[in-house]
């Protein structure tokens, strides 16, 4: 499992192209018939990919974890990007299809992936964070997520917010997870920018055409950045830095957060005219 190292904003000033795609970029994760996932030193978080598409793939332990298994001592969030798929849990199974989540908790030994066409199989993207207590296997469909609009056409940013794992939605230790779709037209996510310095977030961007990029922008608000993103690929922002991005299309993206608290709307703002 590749490991992701804190990275200090004063050192990060100096960071060339290629050395900021190599401590922040989380790509690879999404091939057939496996899971790959990342260890990341920001609140411990663990992001990953399980792409089922002949067989079954099962969610094991890894040797950085020192764990008999892998929510031994963590919990996990899972969304759907792709085509119905079942996920079972221990004696449990959950049909999880494009957009759902299931929130599964500490303690589950057995978490196995599988998609119901191999043809237009599932593509499951993972959150895990630490757990100090466990919380009942939870799942939301798309149409059961809070919803908010924000943005507009005008400002190219004309979105919507699905809120799954939150403080008043699943309940989780200290995940936070959703996801943003934006309308046609649209292209900037989260603008005006924003930090929180009591969490991590990652970014992970899907349903991206072919032959189409996203600019990532991150960095403190008058010291910015970018990283060019493909599809199926996700980006770690420090607490420390803005998460904001655009793309050359519309498309969509899920966001999750560890860290302090749980609260949604624990930012702080950073307007258009600070950056830099």
């Amino acid at each position: 499992m590749k490991i992701l190292h804190s990275v200090h904003p004063a050192d990060f000033k100096q960071y060339d192209t290629q050395l900021i795609r190599d401590r922040f970029l989380v790509d690879g994760i999404v091939a057939a018939d496996a899971i790959h996932c990342v260890y990341t030193h920001y609140d411990r978080m663990i992001v990953g990919a399980a792409n089922p598409v002949n067989t079954e793939v099962i969610l094991e332990s890894y040797p950085n974890l020192r764990a008999d298994y892998f929510l031994e001592r963590r919990e996990i969030g899972i969304i759907n990007v792709g085509g119905e798929g079942t996920i079972i849990a221990d004696a449990s199974m959950f049909e999880v299809d494009n957009l759902d989540c299931l929130y599964l908790g500490k303690g589950l030994k057995r978490v196995a992936f599988s998609s119901k066409n191999s043809e237009n199989p599932a593509v499951f993207y993972l959150l895990s964070a630490p757990a100090h207590t466990n919380y009942p296997a939870t799942l939301m469909t798309i149409n059961e997520a809070a919803k908010v609009d924000a943005g507009s056409h005008a400002a190219a940013n004309l979105r919507t917010i699905n809120k799954y794992i939150h403080a008043d939605g699943i309940k989780s230790c200290q995940l936070v997870m959703g996801l943003t779709t934006l309308q046609a037209g649209s292209v900037w996510n989260t603008m005006p920018a924003h930090t929180h310095d009591r969490r991590m977030e990652a970014y992970f961007y899907f349903d991206l055409p072919a032959g189409q990029k996203i600019m990532h922008f991150m960095g403190k608000g008058d010291e910015t950045r970018h990283i060019t993103i493909n599809n199926y690929e996700a980006v770690v922002s420090p607490p420390w830095s803005i998460h904001s991005g655009c793309g050359t299309t519309n498309y969509n993206f899920i966001w999750g957060m560890a860290g302090e608290n749980m609260d949604y709307t624990d930012m702080d703002a950073v307007s258009i005219s600070e950056l830099r």
